[in-house]
């Protein structure tokens, strides 16, 4: 998908909407949605959603949110579909987290937002001590705070379609190069 976020100066202030998918929107697509929310305060809002959700958020994420201080008011399990009938919230980016969600067919989204995968292992899958646990999440939250931390950093207003979407799927990639140097 190649349409551009436009950004004129009637709509400098505008706040672009980005959808995290995950197959069970229970972990890794609803930390995401708080980060983004969180860091992109302003200027961008998170959502999650799931091709098959959970219908609960992970309690391992929920407790690593809350004890980082997120907001979890509306943090939800919930399914993409919500995101493709009309009256919902149109988004600009739509980014998969999970391998699975990546190889699904999905809804098409209003709009057209721009789309890349920035594949993170589920830390939910984790067998171990709660320790262990416990850091996986840790470690899925560092990954995502990584990417959407570079992604809120892009000049959106300089870069054309093509060097918007190089640089989207860039940062998939060299996450992905670093999980694998690890």
């Amino acid at each position: 998908m190649t349409s551009k976020p436009a950004e004129t100066s009637k709509n400098v202030d505008k706040v672009y909407n980005v959808l995290f998918l995950c197959t069970h929107n229970s972990a890794r697509s609803v930390i995401a949605e708080a980060i983004m929310t969180s860091l992109g305060r302003g200027r961008f809002r998170g959502y999650s959603a799931g091709s098959q959700p959970r219908g609960a958020v992970n309690r391992h994420a929920m407790e690593l949110l809350e004890r980082l201080n997120y907001d979890t008011s509306v943090i939800r399990s919930k399914s993409w579909d919500e995101f493709a009938v009309p009256g919902a919230p149109r988004m600009d980016f739509v980014f998969t987290v999970c391998d699975n969600a990546a190889n699904e067919t999905c809804p098409v989204w209003p709009g057209q937002p721009m789309t890349a995968h920035w594949g993170v292992a589920d830390p939910s899958e984790t067998v171990g001590s709660e320790a262990e646990i416990a850091a996986a999440f840790a470690d899925t939250h560092r990954m995502l705070y990584q990417r959407i931390s570079i992604f809120t950093s892009l000049p959106l207003a300089s870069l054309d379609e093509v060097a918007l979407q190089d640089a989207l799927d860039g940062i998939g990639r060299e996450a992905a190069t670093a999980q694998l140097e690890t």
